[in-house]
């Protein structure tokens, strides 16, 4: 399928796939999407609500560098909600380990286009964004000292773990164009990877999404959207 690298509202790039007349991020600023749906409502969420001491953490904010957290993407795609992950978790003083999913990677030439280190004004590390990309298929690494990464080339429906992640950044595709990842079945398996307590958070706000999430057992929230969208959703799975 051609894909083509476009800027979104806020400066930022991502992937325009002109056959489906659809984009990887919001048209309205990848990077602003990014951190209002998966950091703020997620990973800042989890890490300022969620942890006790039964996760190792009280309040990250005191710097306290003994929080782990284990987080999925449904749809690794341009790398730019990993890169972002990896530097929140430098300021948050924890350590994630982030597992991306994606049944077809972006390309080399498609990478270098990206301008996600200039635009975070983190140019100095944009050696860490490329070797995000560069590193290997199914295989753990070391990134950082806070980031570990583990890619994974596989369909949403293959996943089969239990219990493993606190946070899973739900980034799919929109339901107009891949119905079939905005399903019950779907939602089940995100539901079953979840340990006690985790969530899961996404840029959609359909009924028929909420209603799916809720029917396997989840507990869901609507929030504001980030730029051009009223709504998102957030969905925990309670103890």
């Amino acid at each position: 399928m051609e894909r083509e690298v476009v800027i979104t509202g806020d400066g930022s790039s991502t992937i325009h796939l002109p056959q489906w007349n659809e984009q990887y991020h919001s048209k309205h600023g990848a990077i602003q999407e990014a951190y209002h749906v998966f950091i703020k409502y997620g990973l800042h969420h989890y890490c300022y609500s969620e942890l006790d001491s039964e996760s190792q953490l009280k309040v990250v904010s005191k710097g306290i560098q003994t929080a782990r957290i284990s987080i999925l993407e449904i749809g690794f795609g341009t790398g730019l909600n990993a890169f972002i992950t990896l530097l929140e978790a430098e300021k948050l003083k924890c350590s994630i380990d982030y597992y991306g999913v994606e049944g077809y990677p972006v390309e080399k030439e498609e990478v270098v286009q990206l301008n996600y280190p200039e635009k975070l004004d983190v140019a100095s590390k944009e050696n860490l964004f490329i070797n995000l990309h560069d590193v290997s298929w199914e295989d753990q690494h070391s990134i950082t000292p806070n980031f570990s990464l583990t890619k994974q080339n596989r369909f949403f429906s293959e996943i089969k773990e239990k219990e493993q992640f606190n946070i899973i950044y739900f980034d799919a595709f929109g339901a107009r164009v891949q119905p079939e990842l905005w399903t019950e079945d779907i939602f089940q398996k995100m539901y079953e990877a979840l340990q006690n307590n985790g969530v899961l958070v996404t840029y959609a706000a359909k009924g028929s999404v909420r209603r799916a999430m809720q029917t396997v057992g989840f507990s869901v929230e609507k929030l504001p959207g980030p730029p051009g969208k009223r709504e998102m959703l957030r969905a925990t799975k309670k103890s």
